[in-house]
Parts: structure tokens; sequence; C-alpha cells
């Protein structure tokens, strides 16, 4: 492919590859993907598959099995598509050659990125899905998803691995009358959910009687709020380990969360559709019942104060990635970019880091020694 840039692949994403409908093989460091060849090699498709998602050097060299000519390798070239990521470094780096061609270049292996701003390159749609064989972006992701028959392990690979939809408009979901409900724009969240709040935290404040109590409880609230927002983000919207390896498990997931680590920078599918913060928001509202079942105006304003810290980390993550922020508030931005191309596996925390410190799972967004990112 003269004078076009070649992607990298980690190991275990070419592997992935490993069945007639996305067959890569390597060389080496050289990937190709001759899922279009198997039908047409001479020895039969299955001599090839048997070797799917691996290397093929000492088979092509093998005399006993058949010794391959150059003319083998020639046509090899014409299926080159990238390069295998070479030395890790850290927990989710890898040095390799990079999208321009320059070796030495560090990039997060299980991303494919090396900084904040490649969230923001555009995407060669065409390119990406010859490539990776996943999703199209020219074409509605739904029903793409829906009868792939993706392995669990390659849709995690993949939506893991962000792209970006040119011209600041949302890809393709559904492609017909049930594409405008599953966008939602930011300032859907506090017109909405703020007069809610505003009202039944009169009306919880005027049963309690005395303000100081009223305002714990609302405090309170706020404050469960941040614990909800991390353990919804890590063990529900990160199901990954625990996901159901089937269309169902892996549709759900992307709708809910997937599509966002997909497509980052989509502006209108990052803060919560209001049906789905009602589907969420119910359990919480009977178990704060549950808890403060001793007064019903307690239990409302506990649940107040949280839909309130809610509505600010909708704000926060919406503005985190399409706004200049104050100082305090880029440094949240920095933290919580580099969940989504360094290292998905931490930093659940997006109003603060103060859960990830408590648990364990604090992001390091210092670079590792010895490594340059330019």
């Amino acid at each position: 492919m003269p004078g076009q840039t070649l992607p990298t692949f980690t190991p275990v994403q070419v592997e992935s590859h490993n069945n007639a409908k996305s067959c890569y093989i390597t060389i080496g460091r050289n990937v190709y993907d001759v899922t279009d060849f198997v039908e047409d090699h001479p020895g039969g498709g299955d001599l090839i598959l048997e070797y799917a998602g691996k290397d093929v050097r000492e088979i092509m060299k093998d005399e006993i099995s058949h010794e391959h000519s150059e003319a083998a390798y020639e046509i090899l070239t014409d299926y080159h598509v990238g390069f295998v990521s070479s030395v890790a470094v850290g927990k989710s780096e890898a040095t390799s050659q990079d999208r321009e061609g320059a070796p030495g270049q560090p990039v997060y292996a299980s991303t494919g990125m090396s900084r904040e701003e490649d969230l923001s390159v555009d995407t060669d749609y065409t390119q990406d899905y010859k490539t990776y064989k996943f999703l199209d972006l020219n074409k509605p992701l739904f029903a793409q998803l829906w009868y792939g028959d993706f392995s669990k392990d390659f849709y995690l690979e993949q939506i893991h691995r962000p792209r970006h939809y040119k011209g600041g408009d949302s890809a393709p979901l559904f492609g017909n009358f049930l594409e405008p409900l599953s966008k939602t724009a930011w300032y859907v969240v506090p017109l909405i959910w703020l007069p809610c709040v505003f009202y039944g935290t009169v009306v919880a404040s005027k049963g309690l009687g005395d303000a100081t109590p009223a305002a714990a409880y609302w405090a309170g609230g706020v404050f469960i709020w941040t614990l909800v927002e991390y353990l919804l983000h890590r063990f529900l919207f990160h199901l990954d380990k625990w996901l159901p390896d089937n269309r169902v498990g892996l549709t759900l997931h992307f709708l809910l969360h997937g599509i966002h680590h997909y497509l980052p920078m989509d502006r209108y599918r990052l803060v919560m559709p209001p049906t789905l913060f009602l589907i969420l928001a119910w359990p919480f509202w009977k178990l704060a019942h549950a808890v403060f079942f001793y007064n019903w105006f307690a239990a409302t304003q506990v649940f107040c104060g949280g839909v309130f810290g809610y509505v600010c980390y909708d704000l926060t993550h919406y503005f985190i990635h399409h706004r200049n922020l104050p100082m305090h508030y880029k440094e949240l931005k920095k933290y919580h970019l580099a969940h989504h191309y360094a290292d998905y596996e931490n930093g659940f925390g997006v109003t603060s880091r103060f859960w990830d410190k408590i648990f364990g799972t604090e992001l390091e967004t210092s670079v590792p020694k010895g490594v340059k990112i330019q």
C-alpha cells in the first residue's frame, strides 16, 4: 500500500481475527488481512484458517507441507494492513511503529492512541472497516452489531479503540425513526431535572421543618451520589469481564456505554437520555425510602441531593469532552480523557478522584519514565 499509513495491532488484536469472516496472519511484525484470499488459496481455505491469527513464517517455509515461492510472498503484499506492536511499556503502553510510520512513538496498546488529541483525529471510515472488520461508520451501527456475530473479546477490544466521527455530528445508530431518541443535547439534563430537584427539595425541607437537618440530608445525598457515580461507572458501564458472550449482552453494553468509548467525542450521545435516567434512578428512589423508612421527607431530601449530584456529573462529563475549562476542571479533564485514550480499566471517577483513591483504581496520568510523548 504505497504512501498509505498503516496501523499497529497488539498480538491479542491479531489473534481475535481468527475466522472466515475476518482472517489475519502475520509474518514477523507484518500483519496481513487474507479474508478475501481464504477461498482462493490453492491448498484450500481450511489450511489458512488453521493458522488464522497466528504467525505463518515456519509453515510457509516448511518443505514437507509446501515451501511457498517468492510469488506467494508477493501476493501477500496486496493484503498487508499493518504491524504488530512490539515492546510493552508499563501496564497499557507499547512502543511501536505509529500511524505516521515513525518508529519509537509511544502508543497505548489497549487503545491504539498516545495522547488526548488522538481522540479528535478524523477516522477514515472505509479504511477503518477494511482494517478491523468491525463497524462501518458509514452505516447504522445497531444492525451491524446485532447481526455481526462478534466474539466478546473482539467486541471489547474494538470499542476501546476510539474512533472519531467527522464534522461534529453523530454516527448513525438506528438509521430510522428511533434515531432522534438516541440523541440528547447537554442542556436537556438541567432543563428537565433541576426543576424537579428544586420542587422536591422545597417539599422535603418543609416536611423536615428545621433547615439544619434538611441541609445535612441534602448534602449527604450529593456525597452518596459520588459513590453511586463510581460504582455505576465501574460495575455497570464497565461490566466487561462479566459481560455475556452473546449479541444481546454486547448490544446492551454498546447502547449503555460502549458507544461512548467507541465514539467518545459524540456530543449528542454523551449525557444520559431522560428515559434511561428514569430507569436507573427508580431503584435508588426505592432504596432511599427503604434506608430512611422512618421519615419520607428525609428520604426525599437525600434523593434530591443525589439527583443534583447526577446533574453536576453529566454536565461535568460533557464539558470535560467539549469545553475549555478552569484550572481545577482541566485536571479532571486530563484525568478522564486518559481513561479513554490510555487506560479504561482505571479512572472511573468523573467529578472526583476520591473513590478511585479509596478503592485503588486511581489512574496514573504521568508518563512512564523513559517514555516521551510528543
